[in-house]
């Protein structure tokens, strides 16, 4: 009969060679990576990189993107306020025309007034025609057009226009002496420029003869 073989045992240097190797193993597998390598791939590194720059690349051109977004917001509503600014000064300008125009209307109708006689005024028809008057001012009235002040106001070439300069008694030099023409204005703009007579400082004899003529009143 043949004797069977027995099967070598492992030495313990081999047992302890083999323990290291498994210690290895799952050292590797805690660490989810090789414990041969510490460093990420060349090639690995260098895709993180380009995307990395790819990313910073759309980042910029988002923001120039954004920047030329908002110059053209900002242009176009600068562009909508002038159309608007632009609609409103035509409309201003349109109105004052008309305004202008229906100044001699107002006119005639003050030198009616002032010429009327007294035994007519009370008649049925000239109520109307002042009712008309009446009507008319108060149009002028709400579309801001206001008459400009001359009695005995200094003369202020803004809004008035001298026809004549007069030497006269009681009067400083460049005061108003009378109106021969009312003027308005319309908001801060005049819409016609009043048309006055205007004082001027008196010459030594007529500054005399005013002083005569105040002493004969008095005595």
């Amino acid at each position: 009969m043949t004797k069977k073989k027995k099967k070598k045992q492992p030495t313990d240097v081999e047992n302890a060679e083999k323990v290291t190797e498994v210690d290895a193993e799952i050292a590797e597998i805690i660490e989810g990576e090789p414990a041969a390598s510490e460093e990420e791939p060349t090639e690995e590194r260098g895709e993180l990189e380009q995307l990395r720059e790819e990313l910073e690349k759309a980042q910029a051109q988002a923001a120039e993107y954004l920047d030329g977004w908002q110059r053209t917001q900002a242009e176009f509503s600068n562009y909508k306020k002038r159309q608007e600014a632009d609609r409103a000064q035509s409309t201003a300008l349109a109105n004052a025309t008309l305004l202008r125009k229906l100044l001699p209307v107002v006119d005639d109708f003050e030198r009616a007034m002032a010429t009327l006689p007294v035994d007519l005024s009370q008649l049925t028809w000239c109520e109307g025609v002042f009712m008309i008057k009446y009507k008319l001012d108060a149009i002028l009235e709400s579309e801001g057009v206001k008459p400009i002040e001359t009695e005995r106001q200094m003369f202020d070439p803004r809004y008035h226009e001298a026809v004549t300069h007069e030497e006269v008694v009681g009067y400083e030099d460049g005061q108003i002496i009378g109106e021969v023409q009312r003027g308005y204005t319309l908001g801060e703009r005049v819409l016609r420029p009043a048309l006055v007579r205007v004082a001027k400082a008196l010459s030594p004899q007529a500054e005399e003869d005013g002083q005569v003529a105040e002493q004969a009143e008095q005595d």
